[in-house]
Order: C-alpha cells, then sequence, then structure tokens
C-alpha cells in the first residue's frame, strides 16, 4: 500500500508529481513496492487526479473517505481491498526504498510472531515502512480512529512490533534509502546516483 493522500504542504506544491531520477516522485515508490509484493493499492486524497502509473504494474487505486485525515485514515480506506495476511505500507514520497529490505521486512513478518514489523533507525522504530498483519490493522486502525488519533506511529504503540536493528537493514542498503522521505524541495538534492 503506497499512501498518497497527503497535501504536500512543507513542500509548497504537489511534491509527487516533482520529476525525480526521469520520473514523478511517486512513481518510484509505488515501482520498489510492485517489485517486493507484485500488487500495489494506491491512496489517493477523495478528489485528487489518478497519477500516471508505470505501465504493467498491478496497482489498484483507493481513495481517502475524507481529505487529510491523515495516514490512518488511508490505511483504513484501503485495507477492503488488501487480500493477502500481511500488508506492507509506504508513503509515497519515498523514492528510495530498496527493495531487499522489503523482502526482509516480509520474511521477519511471516517468521515473527508479531502484528508489526518496523525498522530501526537511531534507536527507535520509523513507522514507515512497515509490515502490518492486516486482520490485526482492520480491528486497531478503526478503534485509533475513533479515539481521535490520527499519527501512525500509533499503530506501532497499540501492536506487538518486530523491529529490524539497523545493522541488519543498512547491509542490506547501505545508503539508507529506505528510509529516505522527501518533505521539503532540499530533500531532493544531493547524490542521485
Amino acid at each position: 500500500m503506497v499512501l498518497a493522500g497527503g497535501r504536500s504542504s512543507r513542500f509548497g506544491s504537489d511534491k509527487l508529481a516533482v520529476v525525480y531520477r526521469g520520473q514523478p516522485l511517486l512513481q518510484h515508490a509505488v515501482t520498489r513496492l510492485a517489485e517486493a509484493c507484485g500488487r500495489v493499492v494506491l491512496v489517493l486524497a477523495p478528489d485528487a487526479d489518478a497519477p500516471s502509473v508505470p505501465p504493467g504494474l498491478p496497482v489498484t487505486m483507493a481513495r481517502d473517505a475524507t481529505a487529510f485525515d491523515g495516514p490512518l485514515a488511508g490505511l483504513a480506506s484501503a485495507l477492503p481491498l488488501v487480500p493477502t495476511s500481511w500488508v506492507m505500507v509506504v508513503a509515497g514520497d519515498m523514492p528510495d526504498l530498496s527493495p531487499p529490505v522489503l523482502l526482509e521486512m516480509l520474511r521477519v513478518a511471516e517468521e515473527a510472531h508479531v502484528d508489526l514489523v518496523a525498522l530501526e533507525d537511531d534507536g527507535r522504530a520509523r513507522p514507515l515502512p512497515c509490515v502490518a498483519a492486516t486482520a490485526t490493522a482492520r480491528e486497531v486502525v478503526p478503534a485509533l480512529l475513533h479515539a481521535g488519533e490520527r499519527r501512525f506511529r500509533a499503530l506501532l504503540d497499540a501492536c506487538r512490533v518486530a523491529v529490524i536493528d539497523e545493522a541488519t537493514w543498512t547491509a542490506l542498503d547501505p545508503r539508507r534509502g529506505t528510509l529516505h522521505d522527501v518533505d521539503v524541495p532540499t530533500d531532493l538534492l544531493g547524490d542521485e546516483a
């Protein structure tokens, strides 16, 4: 699942349409996720134009029920479209996801007795990307939303989480691109090799 329903307020324009390394930013996240998962559910704001996606990728579009209610609401909107027991969730502004890291997250999800798998960053679990047990998410996310929660981190706080330590995942992604997200235009600068 690619969450792409935000308003890009810190960026100043539609960041997911900005060209990065030769294609719109959003296409990078969709392509990397498809490499690891096969199918992609793309979650958009209710009135957003459908973006172009790379041809040949199995992408299903979902819409947030209400605009800009946050990533948990986006997850809730798309969960009915997830037929698998695990759902990998990434943000549309994460162009440098590493498929080997995503595959490692799926492997840990299948082997560990947890509800969610996350990556360690500076001693703390990062909320995205993550792999969540679909059944647990279908139960926990509506309860969090009903309680007024909007932060994705609240899902981690409500679940049994396996955290893949930094040494393990950075061995698969030494440049740490998997955690690179774009909030402001300067996040697109730097090494684009």
